[in-house]
């Protein structure tokens, strides 16, 4: 007797941010789900039913887990998308949260007010934040023939995928002349039959 289908409800905003990769994962599942998104004035009064008062939240069978790359992790194990292994799992792990430390520090010249000290951050980020971390990611990705982990696809090139993707947003399409390997792996992820379709029928948004 196979295994009862969980029923699964998104919460997020209506943009791609902290929940895309979430989105990415359902799609190549193959996973019906719903798809809610919060408008900015319903969240204040939402906010208070939340766990810990953040979106994304994702309702299987009604429980609530936040934190989107927990939610990530769990779904990537229950679809087959965590590696061959527990030794690839974690370096899914790894990448995934380098590439968090990353969005870290893009975050906090993005936050800064004064706005001498915002370029300052800025230019330390695009020259120095931006490759040691992307080099490494290159070398990583390029030494596995495309793929974040192993030979097969994870759950971590998703986020990838979806990180890359914003990034080429952010900086223009020639973001990524220097990293082939990284481009390709976005090329290859948005090339899966399943992703695509989603990418074509997702709501168009800035985010």
């Amino acid at each position: 007797m196979s295994e009862e289908q969980p029923s699964y409800k998104l919460i997020y905003f209506n943009s791609r941010g902290r929940a895309e990769h979430i989105r990415y994962i359902l799609a190549y599942a193959g996973v019906d789900y719903i798809d809610e998104r919060v408008p900015k004035e319903r969240w204040p009064e939402l906010k208070k039913s939340m766990p810990f008062g953040q979106l994304p939240v994702l309702e299987v069978d009604g429980q609530p887990i936040p934190q989107s790359n927990a939610i990530a992790r769990y779904l990537g194990r229950k679809y087959g998308l965590a590696g061959i292994d527990e030794w690839e799992s974690m370096l899914c792990d790894i990448l995934v949260d380098s590439l968090g430390d990353l969005r870290q520090e893009l975050l906090q010249f993005q936050k800064e007010e004064d706005l001498f000290k915002k370029e300052e951050k800025k230019a330390k980020f695009v020259k120095e934040t931006i490759p040691l971390f992307l080099s490494k990611f290159e070398q990583t990705i390029g030494k596995n023939n495309g793929y974040a982990v192993g030979s097969t696809t994870t759950w971590a090139d998703l986020v990838f995928a979806v990180a890359l993707e914003n990034f080429e947003q952010m900086f223009g399409p020639a973001a990524l002349e220097s990293y082939p390997a990284l481009r390709s792996l976005k090329q290859r992820v948005h090339g899966i039959p399943a992703i695509s379709e989603w990418i074509a029928r997702r709501p168009h948004t800035n985010s």
